[in-house]
């Protein structure tokens, strides 16, 4: 749990940057950055994932942040390497913001060091066998109670298999998906499925496109549910856990995705009063 308990990503920004969290961040430099677009389809799905991330390495740690198409440059990271992380933090991009942030928090408190995170092995395997086991590490943060409408920001199929598996409603909504895998409409109005919710389900890719803030603060307002599903900004997320983020599971670079082999993911959850 974070020692400033901040409000909002600026917040964390500021007092990362005071030095709240460790040693300064202008004490710490990016050794190497990348740029990643990315494309999906498994086996048994008709959808197929378009994504583009960002990645900063900082020591032993990789910051990252989900972005949408034409918000980044490839050419940010010709000249990202060598800056240190303050620089970065400050910067005028969302997505540069949020990477730095999330390396300069997974480097000074590692995922794999915290004594409050259930550590999750994904097997090494296809995408499609990963894919399943990390859904079921997320799914498994669920607690709603038959008939519950669950808000899913940012669709992933398999977690909509999830929430009726458990007897609840999804209520999906995402910026790039027009159905689901089943045919169900996906909205692209945040605040329409938000004000119906009695649970919410978050992506890190809200950390990215700005939205997460608003999430945070009307779950806050009427004391809803708030599970984030992070593979970008996972550190940052951390950061809300009890102070809106209700559980976290935080996947690390490198993502299921991208790894034949067994990785791991890390489970958060706020004890209830």
């Amino acid at each position: 749990m974070s020692p400033a308990q901040p409000q909002s990503v600026p917040e964390l920004q500021q007092a990362v940057l005071e030095g709240a969290f460790g040693p300064p961040p202008g004490e710490l430099t990016v050794t190497s950055a990348f740029w990643l677009h990315h494309t999906t389809r498994l086996a048994d799905s008709r959808a197929t994932y378009r994504n583009h991330y960002l990645l900063l390495r900082t020591g032993d740690a990789f910051g990252a942040c989900s972005f949408e198409v034409g918000e980044l440059a490839p050419d940010f990271c010709a000249d990202a390497s060598g800056h240190t992380l303050d620089t970065l933090i400050r910067h005028a991009s969302a997505p540069v913001r949020i990477a730095a942030l999330d390396a300069y928090l997974g480097r000074v408190q590692p995922h794999r060091d915290a004594t409050d995170a259930e550590t999750v092995t994904l097997p090494t395997g296809t995408p499609e066998r990963r894919a399943r086991a990390r859904d079921a590490a997320v799914a498994g943060l669920l607690d709603i109670t038959p008939g519950a409408k669950v808000a899913l920001i940012g669709v992933v199929n398999p977690l909509i298999a999830a929430i009726r598996e458990r007897g609840g409603v999804p209520l999906p909504c995402d910026f790039n998906l027009r159905a689901t895998h089943w045919g169900d409409p996906v909205t692209d109005d945040m605040d329409h499925v938000l004000d119906t919710a009695d649970a919410v389900v978050a992506t890190g890719m809200t950390l990215g496109n700005g939205s997460f803030d608003r999430i945070l603060g009307h779950c806050r307002k009427h004391a809803l549910p708030l599970v984030v599903y992070a593979q970008t900004g996972s550190a940052v997320a951390r950061a809300f856990l009890g102070s809106g983020v209700t559980a976290l599971s935080a996947e690390p670079f490198p993502f299921s995705q991208f790894s034949a082999d067994a990785t791991a993911l890390y489970r958060y959850r706020v004890e209830r009063a």
